[in-house]
């Protein structure tokens, strides 16, 4: 059983910093790609950046070059350090992790709420 775990979510001022972690446990397989998504009220939800084994990364353009991910294959952990955060960057961010073998299978994380105030 796939289990997703995210930490580090909170409460931070506009211009600030917030670390996530997702802790992944239970896979027989690494994971091809790995990636955070959001969801703020309202909204769909949306890619916000991935990261494949190899280290390709991907980002939404409105957070290219405030948010890195990454991504420690030993401890099959995923993080997005988030600097410069703004309001509208205030969503559910979830964890998502794929295996691409004959088919994709894809898992999730419970989610962790960012909440940027101005």
């Amino acid at each position: 059983q796939v289990q997703l775990v995210e930490s580090g979510g909170g409460l931070v001022q506009a211009g600030g910093s917030l670390r996530l972690s997702c802790a992944a446990s239970g896979s027989r397989f690494s994971f091809d790609v790995m990636g955070w998504y959001r969801q703020a009220p309202g909204k769909q939800r949306e890619l916000v950046a991935e990261i494949t084994s190899g280290g390709t990364t991907n980002y939404l353009d409105s957070v290219k070059g405030r948010f890195t991910i990454s991504r420690d294959n030993a401890k099959n952990t995923l993080y997005l350090q988030m600097n410069s955060l703004k309001p509208d960057d205030t969503a559910v961010y979830y964890c998502n992790a794929r295996i691409l073998f004959g088919r994709e299978y894809a898992y999730w994380g419970q989610g962790t709420q960012v909440t940027v105030s101005s």
